[in-house]
């Protein structure tokens, strides 16, 4: 069956991604201002305690993926490290060259030290900015990644399927494909068509909170817990046929 994970940002996220089902949760912080930023060590502590399998994503700044600064990368390398030792079952991670391909060396550093045959990895949409994809697919897999994050380049997963079809064809179970990148309960039944390992997405809703002067207007993001069901609900809908 096609493994579903969820974006969460805290413990009530996890905690609502295992009662619908999901197999897994990615861990990050500021997802919706950002993209997502590695999460706090104590955040990662908490969320492991749930239970849930808990991927970590290590990325230290918004922005782009081309790390050229020894101490962004340093800074991951401990966060990683850190992660893996909190008790995360994987790590989600990215680098590009400055022309766009995976940035093997930048990758090598980052794990540096970490227990890798020990965790799974998986390699961000970072791939959605590289051009050769199917370059990319045979470098992830001599890295030894387990999955990649795709929406098959396209802004949103249903606008990637022929490619992510393809993707999944090339990879041919060397390494798995999740689909992710706008996901809704409606795209399921086709992702799950072309094959994909996994599906992806955040299913969040913006909880109104106002933190004055000092602390942002524009609230905070929680798992929708009806969202979550609806798409959890789906997938198995789909995949029972």
């Amino acid at each position: 069956m096609t493994a579903l994970e969820f974006a969460v940002q805290d413990v009530a996220g996890a905690i609502g991604a295992r009662r619908v089902g999901a197999d897994r949760v990615e861990l990050c912080a500021a997802l919706g201002s950002t993209g997502g930023l590695t999460p706090s060590i104590g955040m990662i502590e908490a969320v492991v305690s749930t239970g849930m399998p808990v991927h970590a994503l290590i990325r230290c700044r918004a922005g782009g993926f081309v790390y050229a600064e020894d101490d962004e990368i340093a800074v991951m390398n401990a966060d990683a490290k850190a992660a893996a030792s909190a008790g995360a079952a994987g790590l989600v991670v990215g680098a590009l060259t400055p022309d766009h391909r995976v940035d093997v060396g930048v990758l090598e550093r980052v794990l540096d030290g970490v227990p890798v045959d020990d965790i799974e990895l998986t390699f961000h949409r970072a791939i959605d900015q590289i051009a050769d994809r199917a370059a990319a697919i045979e470098t992830l897999i001599d890295q030894g990644m387990t999955r990649v994050l795709t929406s098959g380049g396209a802004a949103r997963c249903s606008d990637g399927l022929d490619e992510l079809a393809a993707m999944v064809h090339q990879a041919a179970g060397r390494l798995q494909i999740m689909a992710g990148g706008g996901v809704t309960a409606a795209d399921i039944p086709a992702l799950a068509h072309i094959g994909v390992d996994a599906i992806h997405l955040s299913a969040r809703r913006v909880v109104a909170d106002d933190g004055g002067p000092g602390g942002g207007t524009a609230g905070h993001e929680r798992l929708d817990d009806e969202l979550a069901a609806a798409v959890a609900a789906r997938l198995r809908t789909t995949a029972a046929g």
